[in-house]
């Protein structure tokens, strides 16, 4: 005969125990006949082409997003945000108002003001004052909205790039490219919905993060094509393998995925099976499209680019030939603009009129390619980095050389086509060019403006996950109305 426990906490513990286990073992058991019953249909609907077209919750302006970004954090008030009084005074102490309770992430002490060593023009029948380091970018100053009252909430590089792709400053969460694929799909059957571009100096600070899928399923994270070699890792036969072979090897593979599938229900395995798919299709789609020596010559003379090199300018000519196949969301990075004038390499005086002829054209040759082919329309199209940079100059270890250190507070970004109203200036700082005082604009109202020109309701795109939804704007996020044509 069994002992019976004497000790209450004992017999607490076991009664507790069997309680618990004969709930959990009544839910278990129904929860198991349940999902034998609904273990087809389940199956079934994880097979389908996740990245298939899906309808907007309404009437949609835009199709597709070229974001192109300039990480590093371009200086605005050198680009976009003229400003006298900063001229007048250049070279004083900053008030000492604008200095309390400030910290910087380089600073130290009491910097001077740095006035633009750049002149600034009006262009266009709209007017906007855009610096003479852009001027192909003036001549498309009618199709561009500037907002230069852009503000995020981090002040370094790898946290503000993450924030201003996911919507969070913390490695985890989906990117924007991701949640557009996931509420959206691809009107392209045999290239990635999101596709990922590079150029500059390296790779992003905020790394592969910054196009990742995060909680959402994998079959949503941006693809990252190679500007050298096969665009995409493994996407040639290897040698002794031919095209029928590699047929029979997928068919196999899927069909002990599919085994797989069918036992467990992971999404996981099904994201798996689409994706060998996508690469088998790949194999014919990705050479025809990345190469661009077959282009007429106008649009190389347009867009500065040449054909086997890695260029800011090649990837702005792919991303239109992506979004013209049908790709939803192509993101460029081009990464340099980082100027805090510890040298030459990183100043305003040098570095930053070199960053500007590497994208200055083939920028403005994008909105001019993409109009010409009846494509702004549907595609918003997007140019800024991370936060901006400070109206003082560094002067980091007494460098002579010219910089501006990290600025979160205010900043510029423009944005075109896609519903978008062309011609507008939104925004506005103080005469300085150090704090926002009119149409403030943060990361989460760009996201929801950019949804809801997708035809997207930012607040009901949601996720479940971890017990609760998430969406990309999180609990913020206001439409800028300003910006919508």
């Amino acid at each position: 005969m069994p002992t019976v426990p004497t000790n209450p906490s004992d017999r607490l513990l076991r009664e507790s125990t069997r309680r618990w286990f004969f709930r959990q073992a009544g839910f278990g058991i129904g929860s198991a006949a349940l999902s034998n019953l609904i273990a087809p249909a389940r199956v079934d609907a994880a097979t389908e082409n996740p990245l298939a077209p899906k309808p907007p919750m309404y009437p949609a302006k835009a199709k597709s997003v070229i974001f192109l970004f300039m990480a590093g954090a371009p200086s605005q008030v050198d680009l976009f945000d003229f400003k006298p009084t900063l001229q007048q005074y250049d070279g004083q102490n900053v008030p000492q108002e604008l200095m309390k309770g400030e910290r910087f992430a380089f600073i130290k002490g009491t910097p001077k003001l740095l006035g633009s060593p750049y002149e600034f023009a009006r262009a266009g029948k709209s007017g906007a004052e855009i610096s003479e380091l852009l001027p192909h970018l003036r001549t498309v100053a009618d199709d561009i909205s500037i907002i230069r009252s852009i503000h995020t909430t981090q002040f370094n590089h790898a946290p503000a790039q993450i924030f201003l792709n996911t919507g969070f400053q913390i490695i985890g969460r989906p990117s924007m490219g991701a949640w557009s694929t996931y509420g959206l799909g691809s009107e392209c059957k045999d290239l990635p919905g999101f596709v990922v571009l590079i150029s500059g100096e390296n790779q992003p600070d905020g790394g592969k993060a910054c196009w990742g899928s995060g909680f959402l399923p994998t079959v949503y994270q941006g693809v990252e094509f190679r500007s050298q070699g096969d665009p995409v890792l493994f996407l040639t036969n290897p040698a002794g393998v031919d095209d029928q072979s590699r047929r029979d090897s997928l068919d196999l593979l899927k069909s002990l995925n599919q085994d797989h599938l069918t036992a467990s229900g992971d999404p996981e395995i099904a994201t798996r099976i689409n994706s060998y798919e996508m690469a088998y299709r790949m194999q014919s789609s990705v050479p025809d499209l990345v190469d661009i020596s077959h282009e007429p010559p106008s649009i190389h003379e347009l867009y500065g680019t040449e054909p086997g090199k890695k260029s800011f300018a090649n990837n702005c000519l792919l991303a239109r030939r992506l979004v013209e196949r049908g790709v939803r969301f192509v993101q460029l990075y081009h990464r340099g603009w980082d100027h805090h004038g510890t040298s030459s390499h990183d100043d305003i005086v040098n570095r930053l009129p070199q960053l500007c002829q590497e994208t200055d054209r083939a920028a403005a040759a994008l909105l001019t390619d993409l109009k010409q082919r009846g494509l702004l329309d549907s595609t918003i199209v997007v140019w800024g980095g991370e936060f901006g940079r400070t109206p003082m100059n560094e002067g980091r270890d007494s460098s002579k050389f010219l910089g501006r250190d990290h600025h979160p507070r205010a900043y510029s970004m423009w944005i075109a086509g896609g519903g978008i109203k062309p011609g507008v200036a939104l925004g506005k700082t103080d005469e300085l060019g150090y704090n926002i005082i009119e149409d403030p604009v943060d990361v989460h109202d760009l996201h929801a403006t950019m949804l809801h020109l997708m035809g997207i309701d930012h607040t009901k795109l949601t996720y479940r996950f971890q017990g609760r939804d998430f969406r990309l704007t999180d609990v913020e996020g206001n439409i800028v109305q300003k910006l919508i044509a």
